[in-house]
C-alpha cells in the first residue's frame, strides 16, 4: 500500500525563542545531533519509501530545500502565500497529490517539528492504521501519556474496532493540572500528536461536509496553482494567492476531527515529543547527578535542575536552581522552569516594542548561503558572508552604500561593472556606490568573506536586483 507523507512545515515556534524565531523557526533549527527537526522528520519518512510533499511558507522555501537535500529526500514544496492553519494546509496538500497524479493510496500528514527517535516503531504504527484509513476512516495517532501534561491536548478512546483501531470518543483541549491528573487516572486517554492518516478523497469529503468554505477556497487556489523549478531541480508549487488569502484560518481538529463521525485512533508506544517548550528541549538531554543538563559551553557550579544551552560562548551558572538559560549571539533568555510556557508572551512583548530580535537572528539564512551581522554603527556595518559552492548572489546595485569585500576562505568570482575576476584567500576588492555587481562561488568548498558596508543608509531594502537565480529580481 502506497503512503505519501505530507510534511506540514508551518509554525513560528515562539515558545523556543530566542533560538527559534519567525524568520528561522524551530523546525529548521539544528536541535538534535546537529540536525533540524524537519531533517529528522524527512529521514523518518524514508521508511515509507515514498516521495514527500512539504507544505511551507514561501519565506522558508529555501530552508525546506536545504533540509530535503540534507535528508536526501525527494519531493515537491507547496508554498503557502500566508499561514492559514492545518485545515487549509492539509486541503491543498491533498488537492496537490490528486492533481499531480502522485500514485498513493493514503496520505500521512505529519508536523515538521516533532521528535520521534524510534523511526521503525513509528512507521510500524502508521502501517497498522492503514486498514482503517483505507476503509474510509480518518485515522489519528495518540501518544501514551507519561505524566499529566497541560501542554498537550488529549484524545479519549472509545470502542475497539476489528481492524485494531479504536473509535475516538472525544477530543479534549489542553487541560489545567487537576483535569490532566483526572484524565490520566481514567487510563483511556492519549496525547494528541496531530498526525493523521487518510485517503485524499476521504479528507476532502470530510472538509466538504464540515468546512465547505475552506475546501472551496483551497480548490480555487489550487486550480490555478503555478509550478516552477528552482536551482538543483527543486519543484515549487504556488497556490493562487488571492483565493488562498481569502481562506478561513482554522485547525483541522476544530474544522473536521471534532465533528466527524468516523475518526479512529491508534496509540504510539514509543518516545515522542513535540519539542514545544524549553522544558521539552531540556528533556532531550541526559541529566547529571544534580539534574542539570548542558548543551554547548555551559559551566555549572552548585547548580540544580538547571538547563544551559550555550553553543557560542562560555555561560556560567553559579548556585542556580530550576532555571532555563538559553544563549544566542544577540539575545539571552533566563527563565524559571515553571515559566517555560510563557516564552511566547515575551516574543509578543518584544514585537510590540519593535525589537528585531523577536523575529530574526543576527545570522540570516539566504538561498545562496548566509550572512551574519557582526557589528554596526553610524554609517558602517560589518558582515560575515558564506556562499555555498556553485551559488551566486543576485546581480545588483545599491543607491546609498559602498562595500569592501575580503575573502577569508575559498574563492570568489566578482562581477563589478563590466569586469569579472577571481579573488583568493586574503585578497580584497571595493564596490563603489551605484556600481552593478555580483558575488559568486565557483569553487567546491564554502566561500567565506568579510563585507564592510559604509554609507548614509545600510538597510536590506537598499538592493536593486537586476538578475536573480531565485526569482527575487524586480
Amino acid at each position: 500500500m502506497k503512503i505519501t507523507p505530507i510534511i506540514l512545515c508551518g509554525g513560528s515556534g515562539t515558545r523556543l525563542w530566542p533560538l527559534s524565531r519567525k524568520s528561522f523557526p524551530k523546525q529548521f533549527v539544528p536541535l538534535v545531533g546537529n540536525k533540524s527537526l524537519l531533517q529528522l522528520t524527512l529521514e523518518r519518512m524514508s521508511g515509507l519509501g515514498s516521495e514527500v510533499l512539504c507544505v511551507a511558507s514561501d519565506e522558508h522555501r529555501f530552508l525546506v530545500t536545504d533540509c530535503l537535500q540534507a535528508a536526501r529526500a525527494q519531493g515537491a514544496v507547496l508554498l503557502e502565500p500566508v499561514p492559514r492553519n492545518t485545515a487549509a494546509a492539509m486541503a491543498i496538500g491533498a488537492l496537490q497529490c490528486m492533481k499531480s497524479g502522485l500514485p498513493s493510496d493514503l496520505l500521512l500528514f505529519c508536523p515538521a517539528d516533532h521528535h520521534v527517535p524510534d523511526a521503525s516503531a513509528f512507521i510500524e504504527t502508521v502501517q497498522h492504521g492503514a486498514a482503517a484509513a483505507k476503509a474510509g476512516a480518518l485515522v489519528t495517532f495518540g501518544v501514551m501519556p507519561s505524566f499529566p501534561s497541560t501542554a498537550y491536548g488529549y484524545i479519549q478512546q472509545g470502542a475497539q474496532r476489528p481492524d485494531g483501531a479504536r473509535q475516538v470518543a472525544r477530543f479534549i483541549e489542553k487541560p489545567d493540572a487537576p483535569s490532566a491528573q483526572k484524565l490520566l487516572l481514567t487510563g483511556d486517554v492519549l496525547w494528541n500528536a496531530g498526525i493523521f492518516l487518510v485517503s485524499a478523497q476521504t479528507l476532502l469529503d470530510a472538509l466538504g461536509l464540515h468546512a465547505p468554505d475552506i475546501l472551496r477556497s483551497c480548490q480555487e487556489a489550487m486550480q490555478d496553482a503555478a509550478q516552477e523549478t528552482g536551482m538543483g531541480g527543486q519543484v515549487f508549487v504556488r497556490p493562487q494567492e488571492k483565493a488562498f488569502i481569502a481562506c478561513r484560518s482554522q485547525s483541522i481538529d476544530y474544522a473536521v476531527m471534532e465533528q466527524h463521525s468516523n475518526v479512529v485512533v491508534l496509540p504510539f508506544m514509543g518516545q515522542w515529543s513535540d519539542v514545544g517548550s524549553w522544558n521539552a528541549v531540556a528533556d532531550l538531554s541526559a541529566p547529571d547527578e544534580s539534574g542539570n543538563r548542558v548543551v554547548g559551553q555551559g559551566v555549572l557550579l552548585g547548580a540544580h535542575e538547571t538547563y544551559v544551552h550555550a553553543p557560542y560562548r562560555t555561560v556560567v551558572a553559579l548556585g542556580t536552581e530550576n532555571l532555563l538559560i538559553i544563549d544566542t549571539p544577540d539575545a539571552l533568555l533566563v527563565a524559571h522552569r515553571d515559566q517555560a510556557e510563557r516564552v511566547k508572551e515575551v516574543v509578543n512583548l518584544l514585537e510590540s516594542q519593535k525589537c528585531t530580535q523577536a523575529v530574526s537572528h543576527r545570522k540570516v539564512a539566504r538561498p545562496w548561503g548566509w550572512y551574519d551581522s557582526v557589528d554596526t554603527g553610524e554609517r558602517f556595518q560589518v558582515k560575515r558572508i558564506g556562499v555555498k559552492p556553485g551559488a551566486s548572489l543576485s546581480l545588483q546595485k545599491h543607491h546609498h552604500r559602498a562595500e569592501h569585500w575580503i575573502v577569508v576562505a575559498g574563492t570568489a568570482q566578482v562581477t563589478r561593472g563590466e569586469e569579472t575576476f577571481l579573488l583568493s584567500e586574503n585578497q580584497s576588492t571595493y564596490i563603489p556606490i551605484g556600481e552593478v555587481h555580483r558575488l559568486s562561488n565557483p569553487g567546491k568548498v564554502m566561500l567565506e568573506m568579510i563585507e564592510v558596508q559604509s554609507g548614509g543608509y545600510l538597510g536590506e531594502d537598499d538592493i536593486v536586483r537586476l538578475e536573480d537565480s531565485y526569482g527575487r529580481s524586480a
